[in-house]
């Protein structure tokens, strides 16, 4: 059972957000919170179905949501430009005030971190500082570190949105009141120069806590080195690699990625 989608405001460094969010699952669920963190073109509404889905499989509550300048959140003003260390804003200063907004104290009762792509990087930054707060993370096609590969189809991504032949901008249209808030906000800093020294290397080494990391084998935004680079640095991560796959598991292989993730999650509770 689901709840309506809903707004809280939000005071992050200063600044207040509306912010859309919606509960999954069952208030009395036996399993743990599992909040999921969209991509970096994503909001509450292009996950679908999937998060739904995992939570009955693992009888677990789900929190999902929009980050600002994203589906129906506050958006991003025309002429702010988001600075290279964004997402470490998003996991040091933006998650932690949504969650006291809405009542929600990690610290009593650790959560479960289910990121993609940009979310994934996010939930990663969250779980190494703030390792206490986290009692497991699921991060999918995530990146540590920038890749020519990754320029690359932003890139692509950019020429398709100015191309008037191109429906990207009506697609992102059904998910965001404000595409050009969505994707210019992305796209600009994944393209300045700066950026391509942005890396979270560094930071992830710190994360403590049980750690699924998976990625399609055909992801057009990052190499498997992102995900191999995680398990080098994590001593306890497991690597998931999905055959016809690309950047979206929990779509292109939506199924196995229930099955992976519930039998993970599972296994580290037992565990506990």
């Amino acid at each position: 059972m689901s709840s309506a989608v809903d707004f809280v405001s939000a005071d992050c460094e200063g600044r207040w957000f509306d912010i859309e969010y919606q509960w999954l699952g069952d208030a009395n669920a036996s399993g743990p919170l599992i909040i999921f963190l969209h991509e970096g073109l994503g909001s509450l509404a292009m996950w679908k179905e999937f998060p739904q889905q995992l939570c009955v499989e693992l009888d677990c509550r789900g929190l999902v949501y929009s980050r600002p300048g994203y589906g129906h959140s506050s958006a991003r003003a025309a002429d702010e430009s988001w600075d290279t260390d964004f997402m470490h804003h998003q996991a040091y200063a933006l998650l932690p005030a949504l969650l006291q907004a809405l009542g929600v104290d990690p610290r009593l009762e650790p959560v479960w971190l289910f990121g993609h792509s940009d979310g994934g990087s996010i939930a990663l930054l969250y779980a190494a500082r703030y390792r206490q707060n986290v009692a497991g993370l699921i991060v999918l096609s995530p990146h540590i570190m920038v890749e020519d590969i990754s320029i690359e189809s932003i890139e692509l991504a950019r020429q398709n949105y100015l191309d008037s032949d191109s429906d990207l901008k009506q697609k992102l249209g059904r998910y965001h009141a404000d595409p050009d808030s969505a994707f210019w906000g992305w796209n600009d800093i994944w393209l300045q120069p700066t950026f391509r020294d942005w890396s979270i290397e560094d930071e992830i080494g710190a994360i403590r806590c049980p750690l699924l990391a998976v990625q399609g084998v055909d992801d057009e935004y990052g190499t498997l080195e992102q995900v191999h680079g995680i398990a080098r640095r994590v001593a306890q991560a497991e690597i998931v690699e999905l055959a016809d796959c690309r950047h979206s598991p929990h779509r292109d292989q939506a199924q196995k990625l229930v099955g992976i993730t519930s039998e993970f999650v599972q296994a580290s509770r037992a565990g506990e």
